[in-house]
């Protein structure tokens, strides 16, 4: 409890029932709302160095994603619908909706910047302002994939896999598989924190995180998809920030602004120093372009 406190000092946490879940959150601040989500394998914590000085400038919010963390885990179906994006961009909505907050901002890394975008292309009228960290547009990337993809991003094919191999596979020795994970992603030794790491293990250990993490994966290849087709010919119209790391996989291998401003109509963005931990491996930087921006 002691390494929470120091991590996110002056934050209030908070659970949240949702119409199908409850959402683990810490919030602080005051002024306009911005809500934080990360991405895999990690949890809120991925914010720690950055969101005591959002605070001083918005009502910050971030909230562990279903399946993720301590939120709920809800059961999964055939169709994997439970962990569609649709379904983790409402949680956060009906969050915020609940906190008082009838629009906000949303920034999101990782997993939780595919989030952030099916939150604003579902519920345009709630987001003020996107921004998403060291990712280009689920559709894009898999409508692109050659053997660079799929060898720097085999977890992409590896966690879609039917239940229960990826589960018993990383269940073995989960805390082999989240070091390596997070070792060859990152670029910048030390950026995660023992602390951060601690709560990253903590989670990890828990069968049910590394299932419905799964399910997550499993929803991006075939669900998510499907909704990312249907409203393909829609642009969104908020302003869209795009952050990827200098020496991360993103940026060397997408033109990251053009693959969005292919599903928007105002995008802008640039590098930040590091990997693909951009709040861990780049907070100065990181916490500078969102403020910029928001």
């Amino acid at each position: 409890m002691k390494a929470k406190f120091q991590m996110f000092e002056g934050f209030e946490t908070r659970r949240i029932k949702t119409s199908e879940t409850e959402i683990h959150l810490k919030i602080a601040g005051q002024g306009s709302a911005l809500l934080l989500l990360h991405g895999y394998p990690q949890t809120h914590t991925i914010w720690h160095k950055i969101a005591p000085r959002l605070a001083k400038h918005f009502t910050v919010i971030t909230s562990d994603l279903r399946g993720y963390g301590d939120s709920g885990k809800p059961t999964s179906d055939a169709d994997h619908t439970p962990y569609s994006k649709r379904k983790m961009a409402l949680d956060q909505v009906e969050v915020m909706t609940t906190l008082g907050f009838q629009t906000f901002s949303v920034v999101g890394h990782d997993r939780g910047g595919r989030v952030a975008h099916r939150l604003a292309r579902d519920h345009p009228d709630r987001v003020q302002k996107l921004a998403v960290l060291d990712i280009a547009p689920t559709a894009a990337m898999y409508g692109a994939t050659d053997m660079k993809f799929a060898t720097a991003y085999y977890h992409w094919f590896f966690l879609i896999q039917p239940f229960d191999l990826p589960e018993r596979m990383i269940g073995a020795d989960p805390r082999y598989y989240l070091e390596k994970k997070l070792k060859a992603w990152g670029r910048t030794e030390d950026a995660i924190t023992p602390g951060a790491f601690a709560e990253y293990l903590r989670c990890f250990l828990d069968p049910a995180t590394i299932h419905a993490t799964c399910e997550d994966y499993r929803a991006a290849a075939g669900i998510d998809l499907a909704h990312d087709a249907a409203d393909a010919h829609l642009k969104l119209e908020m302003p869209l920030l795009a952050l990827w790391g200098q020496e991360g996989f993103v940026g060397k291998t997408y033109d990251v602004l053009e693959t969005w401003r292919e599903v928007a109509l105002d995008v802008s963005g640039h590098t930040v120093p590091g990997g693909h931990y951009l709040p861990e491996e780049a907070p100065q930087e990181t916490l500078d372009a969102l403020l910029e921006f928001l």
